[in-house]
């Protein structure tokens, strides 16, 4: 479910050490953008179920991790498997492409 808040504090647990991969939406409140995309990503989360855990960090409360990751650009949704970045997707994009993109991975 896209209801998991993903920090600092728990990023290696919920992120690095999954055994499912991980889409994490880095996001901040006043990124308009970000808005756009988040009910895709809750749309996302439903339809991919056990096959991908989806995250939400948000950049301005979690900035060690998005700074670990270069995160320069709002929002960005990373694919994570077996602790290592396999996708990066920046920007508002439509739930299509987000979801050819987190296919070519899984």
């Amino acid at each position: 479910m896209a209801d998991l808040v993903i920090t600092d504090q728990n990023f290696a647990e919920e992120v690095l050490n999954s055994k499912t991969p991980v889409l994490v939406d880095f996001w901040a409140d006043w990124c308009m953008p970000c808005r756009i995309v988040s009910p895709i990503v809750e749309e996302l989360a439903k339809e991919y179920g056990d096959k991908l855990k989806v995250g939400k960090l948000n950049v301005d409360e979690n900035g060690q991790t998005a700074q670990s990751y270069g995160i320069m650009s709002i929002p960005s949704l990373l694919v994570f498997k077996d602790g290592q970045v396999v996708k990066q997707m920046v920007g508002a994009q439509s739930k299509d492409n987000f979801k050819r993109e987190i296919d070519s991975v899984l």
